[in-house]
């Protein structure tokens, strides 16, 4: 979720969920994973096959 120590009161509240959002959140909690065909469960032997797709971030250190 988005940095909100300097957002206004209105973006607060459009981040927000609303209580049918939370609602819906809690009950997908609950329901269990299905995997089929399409969508196959990840062994450890396929993830290791994975690789990045988007570049590493360096971080610059203050000079």
């Amino acid at each position: 979720m988005a940095n909100t120590a300097d957002g206004t009161i209105k973006l607060i509240q459009e981040l927000a969920f609303t209580e049918e959002e939370r609602a819906e959140l809690e009950r997908a909690k609950m329901m269990p994973i299905t995997f089929d065909e399409d969508c196959p469960e990840t062994t450890p032997e396929r993830a290791l096959r994975f690789r990045r797709v988007n570049p590493v971030r360096r971080v610059v250190a203050d000079r």
